[in-house]
């Protein structure tokens, strides 16, 4: 039985210690292959056995240490985990406002009128229900993970206000004790109490801060609209739910509405703007025959379409589970930050013990209660929250604005590679040409065109190629005399040479399609009439293809297509950017030179091979280059599979989309530049983020302990410590933020 790969929500998570818990739970359950929990969008990505573990034990073993999975994946469930994360939301900022109404008049007595009378009530009173009632999920959660062996953010928070509270209450009720041994009982409700109201408070602003890094998807999903008009069969219009829609209905759409599901216009035009496609703002022209997008917002016009892929079939469904898989995904960078995070929180509790022992021992007549707060500053400032959110918030916001760009990126890894490639390897029919070739001349050499124009059509109907499509074209917009489908021979065998013709069989008889190349392999050979007519051709840089049955050659074809207009500029760009450009093409010679000379290209390859152009692209990583492949079609998805980054036009083949790293969502090369630019941006802001975030602890952690007391005598109060960790979280996260204005 094959392994299934599922996203599911995780609840409850409160740091970078609790995803690393979750995810380690997960993969040591039987069944699980492999496990991976992101801590900036909740999101677990597992790949298990559906005959060994079902999701429900998968949810069991997450709730067994206080976590939980969401496994219902209906639309119902999904709008109420939104309401459950609102009402999450709502209840933390009640629960934060709260503690800091409560502790500020705590504050200002521990600080200011710490000798009034009952001031240590007073506040004990003050500090209990922000530590029990406002600041209890952190008591629950440390409860839990304890009984699991485990630690977590949590862990820090309790053991530090826990202790502070409990000292409090002690010196409280028996001041006695310290009054005997000549030393002054202090209270320290005060910091608990701060310390509690800080954390919630980093925890609300982290969580508002989180919230518009997923902004991009949230875009998506609202270009869906949530009904549409179908057309009944009587002629009568009816409003129904998106959800309702199956492949077949004929839906009106009206000006200003959003297109639903993608289909094919059967009446109507209209222009549609379809920038979240192409990132382009100019409207495209929708006529009869014409593709539709879901999420494509029509403009003046009114038309209606047949509709041919519906839910998560759809362009736009497509988009927004690219997008989340790779907003869910791990840089390489993230697998070392998880393994720090999963020993950080044991490493400080052992850091604060030694602190406090370090005390005790040198601190002199108050070496206890200074080493006890240093101890609970220690715990407090040393919260791994902004090592968590260091690399996910980054690759969130650079894969969303990457989707808002028209790019298309599939996984965190190949957003962080990007940056590193210096070799471009294109692809010319479709990559660098329009992709819309179109048939000069028709030849046929003594044969009657009447007799074998419907063969030729009939095996090229059958072949995914643009050439193929431009020779059908041809023969359907010349076939004045019949309809179309009486060209189509359904009794034909075909059989497809990736990259080098297609074959067929009508009637016992074998039929050859390709380039010169593969009709010459056939042991077919060219009189005189046939190369001359060749050569001419090929002067022009036309590319061409030859039809023949196992004897002679029947017919040549002229066939020529336009350069994109940005794909000089492209090339130029990624030159002048220090980055070797090559293409590669099965098209002849001549035709490569033209268009290698027309967009400077000068270092190409003609007449290749879907196994050449995979040779060529190992050949430029084996002399340490980081190779980009860029194409659109079937004899491309095996380089694009073998280079450090595929890269496919959006236009292309399913194929070749799913071989790639990223998809070209306009089919413009510029895109190419961006998406390198893009890399550089985020990687940038992941480095910042982690020397940020370990140089707060790799400072903080030091001072908290003590180590600047010998020297002024500076001791970092634990309130102070609560507002630097939650400045670190939000500082993060906030620095990831600005990759969305980066230009």
């Amino acid at each position: 039985m094959e392994t299934i790969k599922k996203h599911f929500p995780v609840m409850n998570l409160s740091c970078a210690s609790c995803a690393s818990s979750s995810q380690n739970i997960l993969n040591q359950q039987e069944g699980v292959v492999n496990a991976s929990v992101n801590y900036a969008n909740a999101d677990a990505e597992i790949e298990y056995n559906p005959t060994v573990i079902k999701p429900e034990q998968l949810k069991a073993a997450l709730q067994s240490i206080g976590y939980d999975l969401m496994i219902d994946e209906s639309e119902e469930a999904k709008e109420n985990l939104e309401e459950i994360q609102k009402n999450k939301s709502i209840q933390l900022k009640k629960r934060t406002f709260w503690a800091i109404g409560l502790s500020v008049p705590l504050m200002i007595i521990g600080m200011f009128f710490m000798n009034i009378p009952y001031a240590n009530y007073i506040m004990w009173i003050l500090a209990t229900p922000i530590v029990f009632v406002f600041g209890k999920q952190f008591f629950i959660g440390a409860w839990n993970q304890l009984k699991n062996k485990s630690s977590n953010m949590d862990t820090l928070v309790a053991m530090s206000t826990g202790i502070a509270y409990l000292f409090s209450v002690f010196n409280t009720l028996f001041p006695e004790f310290w009054h005997a041994r000549g030393l002054h009982p202090h209270v320290y409700f005060e910091s608990a109490g701060v310390v509690i109201a800080f954390v919630l408070l980093g925890k609300f602003l982290e969580e508002r801060a989180k919230g518009n890094t997923s902004s991009a998807i949230k875009k998506l999903i609202g270009m869906q609209p949530k009904t549409v008009w179908v057309i009944n069969e009587n002629g009568t219009q009816n409003e129904m739910p998106i959800a309702s829609i199956q492949t077949g209905n004929i839906i009106l759409v009206k000006p200003g509405e959003k297109i639903a599901v993608d289909g094919k216009v059967i009446s109507g035009n209209s222009f549609v703007n379809e920038s979240m496609i192409s990132g382009e703002p100019i409207a495209v022209e929708k006529k009869l025959g014409d593709t539709v997008f879901a999420g494509t917002l029509n403009q003046k016009g009114s038309f209606q379409f047949e509709a041919i892929k519906v839910g998560s079939d759809t362009l736009l469904s497509q988009i927004i589970k690219m997008v989340q898989d790779a907003q869910g995904s791990k840089a390489p960078v993230q697998k070392l930050v998880d393994k720090i995070a999963s020993i950080f929180v044991p490493v400080v509790v052992i850091i604060s013990i030694l602190t406090l022992i370090s005390w005790i021992i040198f601190g002199g007549q108050n070496g206890f209660t200074q080493g006890l707060l240093s101890m609970i500053t220690v715990l407090v400032i040393a919260c791994p929250c902004a090592l968590g959110l260091a690399t996910p918030t980054a690759i969130m916001v650079g894969v969303g604005k990457g989707a808002e760009l028209g790019i298309l990126i599939k996984d965190a890894e190949s957003l962080e590679l990007a940056q590193k490639i210096n070799a471009v390897v294109l692809d010319k029919t479709g990559t660098i040409t329009e992709g819309k070739p179109v048939v000069n001349e028709m030849k046929w050499f003594n044969a009657d065109p009447e007799k074998f124009k419907s063969i030729l059509y009939s095996i090229e109907k059958q072949s995914e190629h643009p050439l193929a499509e431009a020779i059908v074209h041809h023969l359907a917009s010349n076939n004045l005399n019949h309809r179309n489908d009486n060209l189509f021979l359904k009794e034909i065998q075909v059989e497809n040479e990736s990259g080098k013709g297609i074959r067929g069989i009508y009637e016992n008889e074998k039929y050859f399609i390709g380039n010169p190349k593969f009709i010459q392999q056939q042991n077919i050979l060219m009189n005189d009439e046939i190369q001359n007519w060749m050569g001419n051709k090929l002067n022009q840089a036309r590319t061409l293809i030859l039809f023949s049955n196992s004897n002679e050659i029947l017919a040549g074809i002229s066939i020529s297509d336009s350069i994109k207009n940005s794909s000089k500029q492209a090339i130029q760009k990624l030159q002048n950017s220090g980055i070797e450009v090559y293409m590669q093409t099965g098209d002849n010679e001549s035709t490569a030179k033209s268009v290698a000379e027309q967009v400077d290209i000068k270092h190409f390859r003609a007449g290749v091979l879907p196994e050449d152009k995979v040779n060529f692209i190992k050949e430029l990583q084996s002399q340490g280059k980081i190779v980009a492949m860029v194409g659109d079609g079937i004899n491309d998805s095996a380089a694009l599979a073998q280079s450090n980054v595929g890269i496919a036009m959006g236009k292309g083949s399913d194929i070749a989309i799913e071989s790639a790293k990223m998809t070209i969502l306009s089919n413009d090369l510029l895109k190419i530049s961006e998406a390198i630019k893009l890399s550089k941006q985020t990687v940038s802001t992941i480095k910042q983020n982690l020397f940020w975030a370990f140089i707060y602890n790799v400072i903080g952690i030091p001072i908290a302990a003590g180590l600047l007391y010998p020297i002024n005598g500076f001791l970092l109060n634990p309130m102070l410590a609560g507002a630097a960790m939650a400045l670190s979280s939000v500082s993060v996260v906030s620095n990831s933020l600005r990759l969305k204005w980066r230009n």
